[in-house]
């Protein structure tokens, strides 16, 4: 059994207390994100990222549960203004419903896209202290490094077991020094 003390403290059965927002703080403080706590060898996944919820029953596919992601084609998006309406819609309502979807027809060559996902996975590679320089909770900033964006707002949920490299390109793209040179 867990009790709730009034603060971000929970008392569990056994006498012990556990300080959710304390984890969360010393997580964040160290910058290095969820790939800092795989490489610094953990064997147990810390309990800021535990939902509690896991049911099997609802994990297992099946014919009836098989979801299909949205699938947003942008091939005709530029030849009226009531296709290109029905594409914002499309992504409006992916967004709302998925949080995601995939873009087809969009122009970029598959050659891009592998570079992309290549630089990513370089800069997650390096040196935690060459990602620390770009860690930053400071949604303004064009190029940060972080992990869970509501990691210390949404104390109620648990963490997710990710971490971002984000870069705002609209309406000014970042200058190419501000960019990890991994990623350029």
């Amino acid at each position: 059994m867990v009790v709730t003390t009034g603060t971000n403290e929970l008392e569990t059965s056994d006498g012990s207390t556990y300080d959710g927002r304390a984890e969360r703080i010393s997580f964040d403080d160290s910058k290095t994100g969820v790939k800092g706590l795989v490489d610094s060898g953990i064997t147990k996944i810390p309990r800021m990222f535990h939902s509690g919820k896991l049911d099997l029953s609802e994990t297992s596919l099946s014919a009836s549960n098989i979801i299909s992601i949205p699938i947003i084609d942008l091939q005709e998006v530029n030849k009226s203004s009531s296709l290109h309406a029905e594409v914002v819609d499309q992504i409006g309502s992916a967004c709302r419903k998925w949080g995601f979807f995939q873009v087809m027809n969009h122009g970029v060559g598959v050659d891009v896209l592998d570079e992309m996902i290549c630089g990513i996975r370089r800069f997650h590679e390096q040196d935690a202290e060459v990602r620390k320089t770009f860690y930053s909770r400071d949604s303004n900033k064009r190029v940060r490094y972080f992990s869970n964006g509501g990691l210390l707002r949404d104390l109620d949920q648990p963490a997710n077991w990710r971490d971002t490299i984000a870069f705002v390109a609209n309406p000014d793209p970042p200058n190419p020094e501000e960019i990890p040179a991994t990623c350029r």
